[in-house]
């Protein structure tokens, strides 16, 4: 069974280090004779160190010169050899014990793809409860966050990988597939929430709530429109670091 650990990145210097040693020791959970691990940083046009620092770690480094989330994932999935695939955001730090049970789901046979909780660790009281909300919906809708998804190889394939037409949402319209290919297949769709994925609170520390409620706003008055623009999604694609 080999693994490919697949990580999106935009100018991201100052977590990238730290991420990857996060995700290399966690990838010691699948430490075995019949087990094998890949890291892939998919490098989205930064112009800062980015690279550099992914190489430095050992990771395998592909460009994609179009700053969008969905396509860095596919430029890594692309690269990819393993037969199943994790994504992990650049500003996020799983647990040996999360790829853990990711590997006690692979094993077992039955699950197709899934996600984890987040949590941002030590952050304002209103942000903690969006995100209680949001992995409560996940949970419920087997939903997984863009920062942690891990997927059979060949069924992301089948599904078409992240959709390009979307700048944002792209995980929740990619989940959407997958259920479909799970039902077909008699297979599962897991969100693990015993060991969250802690992750930056950076966006919202960084962008003043009225940034997240226009966001919002546009997102339902077009009736999700606005996600198919960069320009209504620059939130997600400022840069700001």
């Amino acid at each position: 069974m080999k693994l490919s650990v697949v990580v999106p990145a935009f100018n991201e210097e100052r977590l990238l280090a730290q991420s990857l040693q996060s995700i290399r020791t966690a990838m010691r959970a699948f430490e075995a004779p019949d087990w094998d691990c890949e890291l892939i940083v998919c490098d989205n046009n930064s112009t800062d160190r980015t690279a550099a620092i992914a190489r430095e770690a050992g990771a395998t480094v592909v460009f994609e010169p179009v700053n969008q989330i969905s396509r860095a994932r596919n430029a890594g999935a692309a690269r990819a050899s393993g037969t199943w695939l994790i994504f992990v955001d650049a500003d996020s730090t799983p647990s040996t014990e999360l790829f853990s049970e990711v590997r006690s789901l692979i094993s077992a046979g039955r699950c197709l793809a899934g996600g984890a909780t987040v949590n941002f660790g030590a952050t304002r009281l209103d942000v903690a409860l969006a995100v209680g909300f949001w992995n409560a919906l996940s949970r419920l809708n087997r939903w997984a966050a863009g920062s942690f998804i891990f997927c059979e190889a060949a069924s992301f394939r089948e599904a078409g990988g992240f959709s390009e037409e979307l700048y944002a949402s792209e995980e929740i319209e990619l989940f959407v597939r997958l259920k479909r290919i799970a039902r077909r297949k008699n297979r599962s769709i897991v969100i693990l929430h015993r060991h969250p994925l802690l992750s930056s609170d950076r966006r919202v520390r960084l962008h003043p709530r009225s940034d997240f409620y226009r966001f919002i706003g546009r997102m339902i008055v077009t009736g999700g429109r606005s996600l198919r623009s960069r320009k209504e999604c620059e939130l997600w694609y400022d840069g700001r670091r």
